[in-house]
């Protein structure tokens, strides 16, 4: 298949081996651009034939991202995350969609594909919360997709038409509570350094929006509407500490 899988790692040798075992039948050629890991994530890389070029790792990771999606060669672009995973069912459907078969002629206007996500969270995949089907713009025309680069979770933006795809993408994100803070911690501090560019100013108001009222929307939008409970104490530890990025980023931004 004429795809370009390219990725942005920093220290992920424990989870970049199943990520391009899973993709090494279907891609022409990997990219991984690597923000100077300390682990072996490069070797890894090189292990399956991956063409690599290491960057100084940045905040904003959808920055080296980006300079991956602009070294891909093939005809169309397939952007993953070191902890993502290619099940075979979606493989198939991919084929199918951009191969050179009868079924794929109704997909010749099509510039780019929306795939559902399932999101793996301390022991099982997410089924409500808003968590499944979790959306992600990653497989589109080289040349027609690009990433702004301005949000922690941002999609790429794709000139043309767009379609969806059925089968998911596997996101083996939080296996672990620890590796879930690390995440966390990472995430609020681009949301604080956001703020502070937007030159928001502290005020009674603003500090009630923060730390009271976003919090609690977003827990009941997660929890009760989107029906987290579902999710057994999974659901409610998700939606409990992502309703709380919205003070903990705050916080961060005013003891800048």
């Amino acid at each position: 298949m004429d795809i370009s899988v390219v990725l942005a790692t920093y220290n992920e040798e424990k989870n970049l081996a199943d990520c391009l075992e899973s993709v090494k039948d279907l891609a022409k050629e990997i990219i991984v651009v690597d923000g100077s890991s300390s682990d072996k994530t490069v070797d890894v890389a090189k292990s399956f034939g991956a063409r690599v070029k290491i960057v100084d790792n940045l905040p904003n990771f959808h920055i080296n991202k980006q300079k991956a999606i602009d070294m891909a060669t093939s005809e169309w672009i397939l952007q993953l995350d070191a902890d993502e995973r290619v099940s075979p069912e979606l493989a198939n459907e991919i084929r199918k969609v951009i191969g050179h078969k009868p079924q794929a002629t109704s997909h010749k206007s099509i510039q780019g594909f929306w795939i559902p996500r399932k999101n793996y969270f301390l022991g099982r995949f997410l089924r409500k919360g808003g968590q499944y089907p979790d959306y992600t713009l990653r497989l589109y025309h080289n040349g027609k997709g690009k990433l702004p680069q301005k949000d922690v979770h941002e999609q790429a933006v794709v000139e043309g038409k767009v379609a969806y795809l059925k089968n998911p993408l596997i996101h083996i994100a939080d296996p672990n509570f620890s590796r879930y803070l690390k995440r966390y911690n990472r995430y609020t501090t681009l949301i604080a350094k956001e703020l502070k560019e937007k030159e928001v100013r502290y005020n009674p108001l603003l500090f009630i929006k923060y730390v009271i009222v976003l919090p609690l929307w977003w827990f009941l939008l997660t929890y009760v509407r989107h029906k987290g409970f579902v999710d057994s104490w999974q659901g409610f530890v998700f939606s409990f500490f992502s309703a709380l990025r919205f003070p903990v980023a705050y916080i961060k931004y005013l003891r800048e």
